[in-house]
């Protein structure tokens, strides 16, 4: 299957690197801190308990399942073991989803760089940089050969960190959507291993860095747990804990859109079956632990402290400035600190921008497999026109102001979507005589999350008169209950012949 555009074997510390910095972005800071509100010990167990035995087991699963079926997205999967039926609707929500993230993050993106241009002018840097790396690398052919050129590259980076408060690059908002949006473009056409690979790879060292030192400034900082371990089982602002709990920690524990990365451009990236042990199941992992430490990072607030801040400067900015202050007890300034944890994660959500791109893309392209939008094929089986596709609705999105009404429901969605890849992973180990259980438990208990979670979002919005939300949520509950109708009966044929 190798093409040289998407399906490009590679060292599996690329592919980590990949791997984690597109799952990653906020996901893992965000969404633990803002569950934080519930208290620390229930946001720490789920993501414990969540992490190892529901979301490593889901993005390893959907990874295996994708290299099984030649590096095909879940949605031909499900195409081949459920239906024509259940991949259209599969592959309509996970394409309107990843429209959506883009808008998102696009947004994110474009006001991180009007805040901060420093963190712009080093972007843009680091850009090259990549592919400086990317083309230097296809010529290195030793292991001693590909360490120096990491130890190079990585330094050269951090070096880009400083480079970038010297020169930094101010342009309006617009401006910075329309450049985001043609980079991504491009990132999502050209080859995985001239842009997409070596710009993931130099840049989760950022993250292993920030990893790092945020480890070792709360060991030599041993800050006081000034936040209570009281739980709280509703609250005003969030609701209850169940469901709310397990939908807004999304990426630390699981998440949906992982499935989407690792069947869509991970599996393709992948030499041997093998190393999805260490990038699916080991990545996966990584995240857990950074979702620890952006809760080590505000129970060193008291309740009222963090809650106060946590709505007066949003999970960010609580982050940056709570694990900077752990990180400076190391010697080094706070503000260089604080800021190098801000510029992380910026750097990530950029990422998870332009492989979502990528991934729209493929989505795209799979209608076109199966002749499930008939007259649609030739123009879906273009990567140019793919691509396009999703990037000018994005643009439709931002000018239209309807992502920021429609992003509430993004973790409900995102979790839906965790639901369904089990359950068209566990229909696929069922139907090939593997004892499903191990993905059938997570299953089943993100379909209560979800469905619970898109009946109470619903209710509520009908309350407030949002009429379109309530509707939005309720399609959804029945999506996903088609689906699992769909995948019955295809279980049902089984047992009868």
């Amino acid at each position: 299957n190798q093409d040289g555009i998407d399906y490009v074997p590679s060292k599996p510390a690329i592919v980590l690197g990949h791997h984690f910095a597109s799952i990653a972005g906020a996901g893992p800071i965000v969404g633990p801190i803002i569950a934080v509100t519930f208290g620390w010990i229930p946001a720490v167990i789920w993501i414990l308990i969540g992490g190892i035995f529901f979301g490593a087991v889901h993005d390893i699963s959907a990874m295996v399942a994708s290299l099984r079926h030649q590096g095909k997205g879940i949605g031909v999967i499900i195409h081949r073991y459920i239906g024509d039926n259940g991949k259209l609707l599969f592959l309509i929500f996970s394409f309107s989803t990843l429209v959506l993230i883009i808008a998102v993050f696009a947004d994110i993106v474009a006001k991180t760089f009007i805040a901060d241009p420093s963190a712009a002018s080093a972007s843009i840097m680091f850009l090259g940089l990549a592919i400086v790396f990317g083309l230097i690398n296809r010529r290195v052919n030793s292991n001693r050969g590909f360490i120096l050129l990491t130890i190079l590259g990585v330094v050269v980076m951090y070096a880009m960190i400083y480079l970038g408060s010297i020169i930094p690059i101010n342009f309006s908002y617009p401006v910075w959507i329309g450049l985001l949006l043609v980079y991504c473009f491009i990132a999502s056409v050209a080859p995985v291993s001239m842009i997409l690979q070596p710009r993931d790879y130099l840049n989760s060292f950022l993250l292993y860095g920030l990893m790092i030192l945020g480890v070792l400034g709360i060991v030599w900082a041993n800050p006081e747990v000034k936040m209570t371990s009281n739980i709280s089982y509703s609250t005003e602002t969030l609701g209850y804990i169940f469901p709310v709990l397990f939908v807004t920690v999304a990426c630390g524990a699981i998440s949906g859109f992982h499935s989407l990365v690792s069947s869509g451009t991970t599996s393709k990236q992948l030499d041997k079956e093998s190393d999805a042990k260490v990038v699916g199941f080991g990545g996966m992992l990584i995240e857990s632990f950074l979702a620890i430490i952006a809760v080590c990072a505000v129970i060193v607030l008291d309740q009222s402290d963090y809650v106060i801040k946590l709505k007066e400067n949003g999970p960010v900015t609580l982050f940056s400035t709570g694990l900077g202050g752990m990180i400076s007890t190391l010697g080094i300034p706070e503000n260089v600190a604080v800021s190098f944890v801000a510029l992380t994660v910026s750097a990530f959500a950029l990422t998870t921008l332009d492989t979502c791109t990528r991934l729209a893309r493929y989505t795209m392209q799979e209608f076109s497999e199966g002749n499930l939008l008939p007259g649609f094929t030739k123009v879906v089986s273009n990567r140019y026109l793919a691509t396009l596709i999703p990037v000018v609705l994005s643009v439709f999105l931002l000018l239209s102001g309807e992502f920021t009404v429609l992003w509430p429901i993004f973790g409900s969605a995102n979790q839906l979507l965790a639901a369904l890849s089990l359950l068209t992973i566990t229909v696929w180990l069922h139907k090939t005589g593997v004892n499903p259980i191990f993905t059938m438990v997570p299953m089943v208990f993100m379909f209560l999350v979800t469905l619970t979670s898109l009946f109470i979002f619903s209710y509520n919005n009908f309350m407030a008169n949002k009429y379109l939300l309530g509707v939005i949520a309720l399609l959804l509950s029945l999506l996903s209950i088609a689906l699992i109708i769909l995948a019955k009966k295809s279980l049902s044929k089984i047992s009868t012949t």
